[in-house]
Formats: C-alpha cells, sequence, structure tokens
C-alpha cells in the first residue's frame, strides 16, 4: 500500500471513529466543571544545592546573592565575591495547588535551571516558599530533586545528554501551609460551566437534570453555562447531589469542524461536516530547469596571449584558436502539468463520499490541505476548518 493510498485509509477511519462516537453519551462530570472548585497556580525562587561541578557559573550573579542572603539569614557574614557556585543552582518552583486542599496535604512541585547550569542531577532543593497570585505562601518546598535524565561530556567538548537535565520534579515535594476558603455547604445555587460550550449540550445537561431530579432546578444561561438551584433537602448534602449529577449521562454535541496540521500533513474531520454542491479541479504545474555548462579546449600546443585569435563557432561548437578554454552555459527547460478530471460533488454529500471522491482522483495529503481551504473560501464547507 502507498504512502497515499495509507494517509487516505487514516482519514476514512478518523471519520468512522468520529462517527461511531457522536451519538454515544458521556457523563456529565467528563464534560462540565463547578464554578469556584479549580486549581490555583504557585511558584517561588530557589537554590539547588549538593550538584556535581554541573550548577551556574561564577558570572551568575542572582545565584551568588541569593546564596550570600540565606548564608547571612542564617547568622553567617560572607562576601558575595568570595563564593563559588559551580555546586549551586538557582532554580524557579512551581506547583498546582488542587481545589479543597488541607493544611499538611504534600503536592508535587516541577524545578526549572534559570541560570546556565547543565544538570539539577544529584542536587537536593533548599526550603522554598511557594506563593499565589496575591503574594501570600501558600506551601513549602523541599527535598532531593529527580531529573530522569543525565548529561556527560569531555574536556575537549561534545558528549552525551537525555532528557531534559536542567529541569526536574520532586513527588510530594511541597507541603500545604495555607487553604484556600471553599465550601459547599448551605450553598444555594451552583453555576455549571462546560468544557466546550455549545447550545446543544447545555440544553441536553439541563433536561437530563430536571428529568433526574424531578423538578425544574437547572436552567441554561448561554453556551456554556448552566445556573443549578440546590433543592432544599440536599443544602445540607450538596456534595452527594453534586455526585449524583455527575454520574448522569447525557449525548454531547459538537460543531463541524475540521482539524488541518500542515507541519504534519494531518487532516481529523468531524462527522457533522456537510458540502453543498461544487466542482473540484486540481493539477499540479511542474517546472524544471537543468544547468550545464559546455567547455570547449584549445588546439593543442595552440598560441596563447594578446596575440591569439578569437574564439569561433565551426559546426556549432565553439572553437579557440588562440589556445583559450572556453565555457559556455547550456539549459534545459522542462515543463510538466499533471491532468486530472473535474470533480463535481453533489449538494449534501457527507465528508466522507467527499474522501472517496477526492481518492478517485488520486490527490495527496498536501493536495487535500489545498482543496479543503479552497472549498472553505468558496463556500462550499460547510464546517470549521482551524489550521494548528
Amino acid at each position: 500500500m502507498s504512502g497515499r493510498s495509507k494517509f487516505l485509509l487514516l482519514i476514512i477511519l478518523a471519520f468512522i471513529l468520529f462517527s461511531s462516537s457522536a451519538g454515544e453519551s458521556a457523563r456529565i462530570k467528563d464534560i462540565v466543571s463547578i464554578k469556584g472548585i479549580r486549581t490555583n497556580q504557585l511558584f517561588g525562587y530557589g537554590l539547588v544545592i549538593g550538584l556535581n561541578g554541573s550548577g551556574d557559573k561564577g558570572g551568575t550573579s542572582f545565584t551568588i546573592q541569593g546564596l550570600a542572603n540565606m548564608l547571612e539569614h542564617m547568622g553567617i557574614h560572607v562576601n558575595a565575591a568570595d563564593l563559588k557556585v559551580s555546586n549551586v543552582a538557582a532554580v524557579m518552583v512551581n506547583a498546582t495547588l488542587p481545589p479543597f486542599a488541607r493544611i499538611g496535604k504534600r503536592i508535587d512541585v516541577t524545578l526549572s535551571s534559570i541560570g546556565d547550569a547543565k544538570s539539577l542531577q544529584g542536587g537536593t532543593l533548599l526550603l522554598t516558599p511557594l506563593e499565589g497570585v496575591d503574594g501570600k505562601v501558600y506551601a513549602l518546598a523541599q527535598g532531593a530533586v529527580s531529573v530522569g535524565g543525565f548529561s556527560a561530556g569531555g574536556a575537549a567538548g561534545g558528549g552525551v545528554t537525555k532528557n531534559h537535565p536542567t529541569v526536574a520534579r520532586i513527588s510530594g515535594g511541597a507541603t500545604v501551609e495555607r487553604e484556600i476558603p471553599l465550601s459547599l455547604k448551605n450553598r444555594q445555587e451552583l453555576t455549571i460551566i462546560l468544557n466546550d460550550p455549545d447550545f446543544s449540550t447545555a440544553s441536553r445537561i439541563a433536561g437530563v437534570i430536571n428529568s433526574r431530579l424531578g423538578d425544574d432546578l437547572t436552567r441554561p444561561i448561554d453556551s456554556g453555562t448552566l445556573k443549578f438551584r440546590i433543592p432544599p433537602k440536599f443544602q445540607d448534602r450538596v456534595v452527594d447531589l453534586i455526585a449524583q449529577i455527575g454520574s448522569l449521562d447525557v449525548v454531547p454535541d459538537a460543531v463541524a469542524k475540521i482539524i488541518v496540521s500542515e507541519r504534519t500533513g494531518t487532516v481529523v474531520i468531524g462527522e457533522n461536516v456537510r458540502i453543498l454542491k461544487v466542482a473540484i479541479a486540481h493539477g499540479n504545474l511542474s517546472i524544471q530547469i537543468k544547468e550545464s555548462k559546455e567547455v570547449s579546449q584549445p588546439v593543442p600546443f595552440a598560441p596563447s596571449g594578446k596575440g591569439a585569435a578569437p574564439a569561433q563557432m565551426e559546426g556549432g561548437v565553439v572553437v579557440a584558436p588562440g589556445g583559450s578554454t572556453v565555457v559556455s552555459p547550456e539549459s534545459d527547460l522542462t515543463v510538466s502539468e499533471d491532468k486530472n478530471r473535474l470533480l463535481l460533488i453533489p449538494e449534501g454529500r457527507t465528508i466522507g463520499e467527499l474522501i472517496r471522491a477526492l481518492n478517485a482522483i488520486g490527490v495527496t495529503p498536501r493536495d487535500l490541505i489545498t482543496i479543503l481551504q479552497a472549498m472553505k473560501a468558496a463556500g462550499a464547507l460547510q464546517a470549521e476548518l482551524e489550521i494548528i
């Protein structure tokens, strides 16, 4: 099977998968979130010590200053100019604080070098406060780092590197020290947010919830938001209510969309794509120019210099009786154009039928991307075309 046939088979399989999954239901908890129940990002500046000569170089002033400040805070007065930091690296530490995280919970942290360290392998992160965007400290990070790679090289240069040795992680390396106030107790109303806003999906979710609870409790506000009124009997059991709602099944809808990646030649097509009546003719014009040089050598022992006679044409060949070598350029021009048939697509056809028709006229992956863009510009492609 040729590469073009494999690609078109992949497109058809993707279409079949979309078709088979579009009518299947999904749990509400998998396609929505509750307003206010969210993660928060934390970050901080820290120092990794114990590196085997792979830390920041002496010219990294912020690493030297950070180390001097830490020692000063511990009661050790040092001159920053006397410090060597080849075993120390400055890093930015970031973590994600999950919702309802309580004091004492441990979370993972990621360290990224901000200096010119070669590797963080074997290092230990010193105690680092992690702040939120409000400037308050929510967690403290510390511990031995795990790189998952290495970097090695010789004195003459070169070397080998596996993965990314200047980024490391500490599993459970931070402890939550401050909680974000969030309570569901005695809530009168919840706001449900769709991960992929769609009017049809929002209406279906409201219908499923109201049918399950037997009351008009949910109303769509827009394509991505629903308001849910908590019944009085669930005022003190909001968690149980959210669990019940999240386990309900609903059939989500989606807009007609085609995803195109020009870098890799990948095309993913949704089921709801429709086509208006259109005629397609696609051909490639190829112009090839080959340059060559014709060299004419002088007659042996022919005179050369100022007194030599000029070059002359004899029988289509350049002859230089004066003893000089003559080079003349030659160009060979070839023009070719693919002869493809005109393809007529009737109105109302599906994308699967379009793929089969394009396969019949022998399109390539790059041709398919060009044709889809041209059909969209002509208004014949009833779908959103997204290029990534």
